[in-house]
């Protein structure tokens, strides 16, 4: 369902619109979310939120902007492993173990609520059903980072950028912030050879091949895909992946 801001505006908890994405609370879910205190907070852009081996420190829902986590291999060489998008939980992890394995950055100005991590544990004890829907939010990441990983290690440059874009125009559209195949998008060829593994030069040959291919425009911070199907063919995309419908179980 989408995560627009009238979904956000009818309760002035965060929480609460987020769980609604899934289910209708009960009033003892409710009340259970409304004991989870929070703090709505304006990131700037390219500001560092958590840093990696990080273990405390409250827990971040995306309400607007875009946010990465990534890998420092040395003073030079930077991973992104992961973009978060409005709706996605970046240090989720930090609720389950005992420290963030990567850091995480705003790519744009954003907006994000910051939730005690302690009551977020005790709603998850007291309300099995909301904590089995944030598990299910863990499994999303880790089957979107096993795509990665594919994506990353064995598809040539060209296919692997047009997966990219696929799964972010897919994901965005998820949460209403895409329509048509276009979206904002405030990367830089620099995130996107950091998102994709490729160097610069390749990066900027696949995407004039894109373009010359006449399926996508990219500048500006915004994205336009022009030929849907055949860009989600040459980027062999299929968005099973992405675990878009609610998890079969609720409707047990």
């Amino acid at each position: 369902m989408p995560w627009n801001s009238e979904d956000r505006l009818r309760h002035p908890h965060p929480l609460a619109a987020w769980f609604e994405r899934f289910v209708q609370p009960t009033a003892d879910e409710y009340a259970a979310i409304a004991s989870v205190p929070f703090e709505i907070r304006a990131i700037p852009a390219d500001q560092c939120l958590h840093h990696a081996g990080g273990s405390d420190g409250p827990i971040t829902l995306v309400l607007e902007g875009l946010l990465c986590s990534y890998r420092m291999l040395d003073a030079v060489k930077c991973q992104i492993v992961a973009l978060h998008i409005p709706g996605d939980w970046p240090d989720l992890e930090i609720l389950w173990l005992n420290r963030l394995g990567a850091d995480i950055e705003s790519l744009a100005p954003c907006r994000i609520a910051c939730l005690e991590a302690s009551a977020l544990r005790a709603l998850c004890r007291d309300q099995p059903r909301l904590a089995a829907l944030l598990w299910s939010q863990t499994l999303v990441a880790s089957s979107i980072a096993r795509e990665w990983i594919v994506n990353m290690g064995h598809r040539p440059a060209v296919i692997a950028l047009a997966h990219l874009f696929c799964e972010i125009v897919t994901r965005l559209e998820a949460v209403g912030l895409a329509h048509g195949g276009i979206c904002d998008l405030p990367l830089t060829q620099v995130h996107l050879s950091r998102a994709t593994g490729l160097s610069l030069v390749h990066l900027n040959r696949s995407l004039q091949e894109l373009r010359r291919r006449g399926l996508i425009s990219f500048g500006d911070g915004r994205l336009a895909v022009h030929d849907w199907a055949a860009l989600a063919a040459l980027g062999q995309f299929s968005e099973g992946y992405l675990h878009r419908q609610p998890p079969l179980w609720l409707a047990a």
